[in-house]
């Protein structure tokens, strides 16, 4: 158990960047477990078009009310502004294509225009936060075809951590577009779903959360030449992998802005997460179930459904660059598809601005929890009791009024769950379950992220 370092922040400078790596555990008391009624068999395996593949809130039997409290989330939720969403798309469609083989020094079209474009937003940011968010660039260079290189950049800002070896989230979407034919830069290359979508909800949260300072440090990285191979991301995970940064996780959020299909069948209500097999042992996998269970928890107005995939057939993303090297890594993108890669049509006028807004929201929910909600419990142990019953007991975390423990059925992408106060749960289905993780909720409503998983035996 760690002691909570306060008014802290510790910059390293690593090639010529400052990245603050801030975080600890907290305890509390404990209280009498509560007697649970038997489990639902519940083994969904959520796919596109898959109805709210929710968890399922198990029935209780005498189990210790966990007292009403106040929930911070919706009020900051509602701090995403939907003209700026739709904004910082309209900018970046204007810049006529972010192709990595067009200009890189003009400033009014191609993907230098688009680098300055969200740098300067982030500065803005930045200096409206006094300093909260440092912004710096990647460089590396790219190539569209072995004659054709140039120099790219990867834009971060970076929040600092609070608290010692709390880790660092890392959230990213890529900026660059292509048109038709893919390797031309000068062929026009909106790009607004994909993926001025997911940029336009980076740069929303990072003005809204440069205004705080969280347990962990968070990363919003927006990466270039994700469109020949991914290669801005491929370089970004290497050098955090080089310098040892403790990545809790990467959200790639790509392509989060429309809600139809190409024959016109719409899907308003959910928004897809993909990621990394195989489904019981993947830090992957886990992260996306994670996404579902706080998605859930927080009766967010879009429901994570989680894939049984990496992401769609002969498709890629930024993510895959985090969990190829062993890093948990999910891609948000929206459930139907309407405009296709280099479609010269992904144009604003088929951004659904509501969608977007919930789906931006939905993410910065995401964020909020894995960086700053409760630390999850740790020492956790499955034990044997004398009237066959097992005992499931763990360290308590000091500023938690209550805790969630997330039940994994067999076969099963998502969990089932239940909330109660105290550290320990005696009870006999517990290995009727693949796996079980535990959840710290403190009194702000705020959710932390789950422990690690054991498996029952």
């Amino acid at each position: 158990m760690y002691r909570r370092q306060t008014h802290l922040r510790t910059a390293a400078i690593l090639c010529g960047y400052m990245l603050l790596l801030l975080a600890c555990n907290l305890g509390m008391s404990d209280t009498t477990p509560p007697t649970l009624a038997p489990l639902p068999t519940f083994t969904p395996r959520a796919t596109l078009g898959y109805a709210a593949a929710r968890p399922v809130v198990i029935a209780e039997i005498d189990v210790t009310a966990v007292p009403p409290s106040e929930n911070i989330v919706p009020t900051l939720l509602e701090r995403i502004e939907t003209d700026r969403l739709v904004s910082h798309i309209r900018s970046l469609q204007n810049f006529r294509t972010r192709h990595i083989g067009s200009s890189v020094v003009s400033p009014l079209e191609g993907i230098g225009a688009a680098r300055k474009y969200i740098k300067d937003q982030l500065e803005i940011y930045s200096a409206a936060s006094g300093g909260n968010l440092y912004t710096f660039e990647q460089s590396f260079e790219a190539f569209v075809t072995a004659e054709d290189k140039s120099m790219q950049y990867n834009i971060v800002g970076a929040i600092g951590g609070a608290e010692v070896n709390a880790g660092t989230l890392i959230i990213g979407a890529h900026y660059d577009s292509v048109g038709i034919p893919l390797i031309d830069g000068e062929a026009f290359a909106p790009g607004a779903n994909d993926n001025g979508s997911g940029v336009a909800a980076l740069l929303e949260l990072a003005r809204i959360m440069s205004a705080e300072q969280y347990r962990a440090t968070i990363m919003f990285v927006f990466f270039s030449a994700e469109e020949f191979n991914r290669q801005g991301s491929i370089h970004f995970a290497a050098w955090a992998q080089d310098k040892n940064i403790d990545v809790l996780g990467m959200i790639n959020v790509d392509t989060i802005g429309n809600v139809h299909d190409s024959r016109g069948n719409r899907n308003d209500r959910q928004l897809r997460v993909f990621s990394a097999g195989p489904n019981d042992t993947s830090v992957s996998r886990k992260l996306a179930r994670e996404a579902n269970f706080l998605g859930y928890n927080y009766n967010l107005d879009l429901d994570l459904l989680v894939q049984d995939e990496i992401d769609r057939e002969n498709r890629y993303g930024d993510h895959f660059s985090f969990s190829e090297i062993g890093y948990p890594a999910i891609r948000l993108i929206n459930a139907y598809e309407e405009k296709r890669n280099a479609d010269p049509t992904d144009t604003i006028q088929y951004i659904e601005p509501d969608y977007l807004r919930r789906a931006s929201q939905a993410i910065l929910a995401l964020v909020k929890s894995l960086a700053d909600g409760p630390r999850p419990p740790a020492n956790i142990v499955l034990r044997n009791r004398d009237d066959g019953k097992r005992e499931l007991v763990w360290e308590p975390v000091a500023d938690a009024a209550s805790y969630i423990v997330a039940l994994r059925p067999r076969d099963s992408l998502i969990y089932q769950q239940f909330s109660f106060e105290g550290t320990k749960l005696a009870w006999d289905g517990f290995t009727d379950y693949a796996g079980i993780a535990i959840a710290a909720k403190d009194e702000r409503g705020v959710i932390g992220p789950l422990s690690r998983e054991i498996i029952p035996r």
